[in-house]
């Protein structure tokens, strides 16, 4: 610099031209720094964005100058967005952190991401990407594309060094370029300290290599092989010793654990590996049994049974409800089939009628119902056996016998815990029982008992929780881990691409968002899976009619529709009422198709 060497020591002070142009030049950077302006309200307003994995930055620009910066880190759960919702969350969080300035105002958009162009035409999008467009609607913008390489200070906001890298930035451009395609971040522990050298460590082939040249036997085997002798052993290209295809590892304990643990964790990084690994640890979770309810027919629970021979009347099936404090239970002859309306009035008529509405109605307490169903179908089984008829007519006395058999878990029958007293059978007439209780003892002794049932079902409870947790491991996740969702590879289940046993055992991994329960979590599904309930169950919907065909009766003719469901092919398609589809999904004969069946 001219005016620097003016000031050094022996220098003769000559002020020359070119020290006149510097000092001028200097005069001019200092009264025109650059600085942020304000904006003036003529428009011209234009934002550059960028997100990368580390947050999102963004510039808001109006006549060639910077009006303001923005970044922000990202959040844990948004590192596992796609790259199109990130840059369009880039987008968003600019709109919002700058809607004073450019609400009412027309402005153009710059983003790297080139398909973001079309986010107003594309037909398909997320609910993420939905609710994100109804905000972008409420700005008069356009979305222009602007290469990465010219959005420098957009992409330098949305990016976090991580150490001081200078020197590699600078002389050793190519090896931060593959370690970046390799995904391998380099981190500094110490502020202030400076990457010297790499040291790359040797792979798993080139461990055993390295062993194979110290053990005595393996050599003499190498030997034999260079002789030319025959053997089974031979020298592959890499300078190996292999047995067939099979490497040779040396007999060192040490080797073999270390060896064994890196092939553990690449099976466990594997995705595919997760996805169809059969399980062979203990079931995670420990038991969580539902809460002992306060009073009788309160909180019930309910399943069905199918599969019976089907009975004069047309029933084929039982619809077994039981009181879960109680374990009383009614037993209710139906046919597989029944409209929602019908099983809503025979649950009046029969339910309701007799215990009024209950708090809650149930189909997770399995063990209870699995084990009152067991004990219908056996009691069924010798009725039939004994008295032969239709298994329909003994269904009243199986459900009597039932309410009146001891239950080892309230230390009483169902029936004596249901009423206070116990029930004389059609045998014991004469059987006067218990002394009548008039007045107030008749509510204190059923307050009495129902507080001898709940002690009892909370130690039942207890000794089965004991017994399956001995069985079961504890299992819990934090919010960020990444999880897999088991798939059942039955009929009527999403097969995800793939059916029946080749259907993938997991799915995933999918991201923990919050922890709602002891053993339940909620996750980020993708888009896919958008139609998944918070219990991850799913309605299907019918794609069309395959066919149609009618049952001719003695009195009456029935219509029937064979229906095609979503996630199944038409091989699986299933035979319906046609009056219960009409009335659920009147659409699907508003099509042609369906016409020209009944033509």
């Amino acid at each position: 610099m001219p005016l620097t060497r003016l000031t050094q020591k022996g220098v003769k002070f000559e002020w020359s031209e070119e020290c006149e142009q510097s000092f001028q030049e200097l005069k001019r950077r200092l009264v025109s720094a650059p600085i942020l302006t304000i904006p003036d309200g003529s428009g011209g307003l234009i934002i550059y964005s960028d997100a990368y994995k580390k947050g999102l930055g963004c510039v808001l620009m109006q006549h060639g100058r910077v009006v303001a910066y923005a970044s922000r880190q990202l959040k844990p759960y948004e590192q596992n967005y796609p790259t199109h919702d990130m840059e369009l969350a880039a987008v968003v969080f600019a709109l919002k952190i700058w809607r004073h300035y450019l609400y009412g105002v027309q402005c153009e958009i710059f983003t790297d991401h080139k398909s973001l162009k079309y986010i107003f035409t594309q037909k398909e999008l997320n609910m993420r990407q939905r609710r994100w467009l109804e905000l972008i609607k409420d700005y008069d913008l356009t979305i222009k594309y602007h290469p990465g390489k010219a959005n420098v200070v957009a992409d330098a906001l949305s990016r976090k060094s991580t150490g001081n890298l200078a020197a590699m930035l600078t002389t050793q451009r190519r090896i931060l370029e593959d370690l970046r395609k390799l995904r391998i971040e380099v981190r500094l522990h110490e502020p202030g300290a400076q990457l010297a050298n790499l040291r790359v460590q040797p792979t798993l082939v080139e461990r055993i290599k390295v062993a194979q040249a110290g053990d005595p036997h393996l050599q003499k085997m190498k030997l034999m092989v260079e002789s030319g002798a025959p053997s089974e052993f031979c020298i592959h290209e890499d300078g190996s010793l292999r047995f067939g295809n099979r490497l040779c590892v040396p007999n060192d304990p040490d080797l073999k654990e270390e060896d064994f643990k890196e092939i553990a964790g690449y099976v466990a990084r594997c995705l595919v590996c997760q996805q169809v690994k059969i399980e062979h640890q203990r079931p995670g979770g420990l038991l969580q049994p539902l809460p002992i309810p306060e009073w009788k027919w309160e909180h019930i629970s309910m399943d069905f049974v199918t599969g019976f021979p089907r009975t004069p009347s047309g029933n084929d099936s039982i619809w077994v409800i039981v009181d879960r404090l109680t374990k009383s239970a009614h037993f209710l002859a139906i046919k597989v089939g029944l409209s929602l309306e019908r099983l809503a009035k025979l649950y009046v008529n029969e339910i309701v009628r007799l215990h009024g509405v209950p708090h809650s109605l149930s189909s997770s307490d399995r063990w209870a119902s699995e084990r009152t169903i067991q004990i219908l179908e056996d009691m069924l089984r010798a009725c039939a056996i004994d008295f032969r008829g239709s298994w329909e007519e003994h269904l009243p006395l199986v459900e009597f016998a039932y309410n009146n058999s001891y239950q080892a878990s309230i230390q009483m029958a169902p029936y004596e815990a249901l009423y206070g007293r116990k029930c004389r059978s059609p045998i014991c007439w004469d059987d006067i029982g218990e002394r009548k209780i008039l007045g107030p003892e008749i509510v204190q002794h059923t307050v009495d008992k129902i507080q001898l049932i709940r002690e009892r079902l909370r130690s039942a409870q207890s000794r089965q929780k004991s017994y399956a947790d001995t069985r079961r491991r504890k299992l819990e996740y934090q919010v960020g881990d990444h999880v897999f969702l088991r798939v059942s590879p039955t009929k009527g289940v999403m097969r995800f691409g793939i059916k029946g046993k080749l259907s993938p055992r997991f799915i995933g991994p999918f991201e923990v968002l919050e922890r709602v329960g002891e053993v339940a979590y909620r996750l980020a599904l993708p888009p896919m899976l958008a139609g998944l309930r918070e219990d991850l169950t799913y309605e299907e919907q019918p794609v069309r009619i395959v066919d149609k065909k009618e049952q001719e009766l003695r009195r009456r003719t029935i219509q029937y529709v064979k229906v095609q469901w979503s996630n199944h092919s038409e091989r699986e398609a299933t035979w319906e009422l046609e009056e219960e589809m009409r009335e659920k999904y009147p659409y699907l004969f508003e099509e042609s198709g369906t016409s020209s069946l009944e033509d």
